[in-house]
């Protein structure tokens, strides 16, 4: 079974973020720009939340506010659940599940590393089942 570290290997860009500071519709037009569906929230180079869509929607449209003036530390969510680079991706998805977030910053000794999402990790677990069949196969037939 591959570690996060391995899968973070394989995406081009580790660490996506945005600043506390910056307007929601700056953090939405970045998900838009790179494809993805939730951001880092770091100050400092110190992780200090997470910031997805699903807060978008559920902290700012149906709250009534408007992106273009509230600010990513008013809806962000914190503290931030993370996992160790050392962990594997079935554990991640177990930690996914009790905690029902669908991201996981990557963190190192206080050094965020990048981000996996449940996509990265159901494809690993997939891939991995893949081979571990091909393998089975090759033994079988001998």
């Amino acid at each position: 079974m591959r570690t996060v570290a391995q899968l973070l290997q394989a995406k081009p860009d580790r660490i996506i973020d945005v600043n506390p500071d910056d307007t929601v519709l700056q953090a939405v037009q970045r998900m838009a720009d790179t494809g993805v569906g939730a951001l880092m929230v770091i100050r400092n180079r110190c992780l200090v939340g997470i910031v997805s869509e699903r807060d978008y929607s559920r902290k700012v449209i149906l709250k009534g506010r408007t992106s273009s003036t509230t600010q990513v530390r008013e809806i962000m969510s914190a503290p931030v659940i993370t996992v160790d680079p050392n962990m594997t991706a079935t554990h991640c998805m177990q930690v996914m599940t009790e905690k029902r977030v669908r991201h996981l910053p990557v963190v190192e000794n206080g050094t965020v590393l990048g981000m996996v999402s449940i996509g990265d990790l159901v494809r690993a677990v997939i891939e991995d089942q893949q081979i571990e069949i091909e393998q089975l196969q090759h033994y079988i037939a001998g």
